[in-house]
C-alpha cells in the first residue's frame, strides 16, 4: 500500500516517526510529503491539500497528516472534495475511521498523542479496511451525497 505523510512545523518530527514506522511495516511503501517541492514553510491548510490532491491522484492509497493537535489537518483534508479524513486519538476510533467511515486520511496531534501510542494508531489503521456491502456503506454514500449538494455551491 502507497502511504503518504506530512506534519506541519509542530507534526513534522511525528511525521518522520511515523515514516520509519510505516516503512518497516511489510507491503507498505511511504513517502514523506511535509516539505513544499520550493522549500517555503507552508500552513497545515496547504501541506493537507498537497496529500490530498495526490491521493485523489491515485499517486497514494492512504494518507497520514500530523500537526499539533490533529484539528487543523483534519478540517484542511476534509475541504478537499472526495478526501474523508478523522482525527484519531486511539486505536479503537482509528479502526473506526477505516472500517465505519473509509477515511482516506488519519491526522493525529504531536502535542496530544505520544509517539508509540502514534505507531499503534497508524498500525491499526492501516490494518483495517471499508467493506462496501458492510452496514455503514449507507453512511458513507450519505456523507458523498451531501459532499456533491455542497460541492456545487462553492
Amino acid at each position: 500500500m502507497k502511504i503518504a505523510i506530512a506534519g506541519d512545523s509542530v507534526g513534522i518530527e511525528l511525521a518522520k516517526v511515523l515514516c520509519a514506522h510505516v516503512a518497516a511495516l511489510p507491503g507498505m511503501s511511504v513517502t514523506h510529503l511535509s516539505l513544499a517541492p520550493d522549500g517555503r514553510e507552508e500552513r497545515y491548510a496547504e501541506i493537507a491539500e498537497r496529500v490530498c490532491r495526490a491521493i485523489l491522484a491515485g499517486e497514494f492509497e492512504r494518507g497520514i497528516l500530523c500537526c499539533g493537535t490533529g484539528i487543523g489537518m483534519a478540517m484542511s483534508a476534509n475541504k478537499v472534495p472526495g478526501i474523508r479524513a478523522a482525527q484519531t486519538h486511539d486505536s479503537f476510533s482509528a479502526e473506526r475511521a477505516a472500517k465505519s467511515n473509509d477515511a482516506h486520511v488519519v491526522t493525529l496531534g504531536a502535542r496530544v498523542v505520544g509517539t508509540e501510542l502514534a505507531k499503534t494508531i497508524v498500525s491499526v489503521w492501516l490494518a483495517s479496511h471499508f467493506d462496501p456491502a458492510g452496514p455503514s456503506a449507507g453512511n458513507v454514500e450519505a456523507i458523498t451525497t451531501l459532499e456533491r449538494k455542497y460541492r456545487s455551491i462553492i
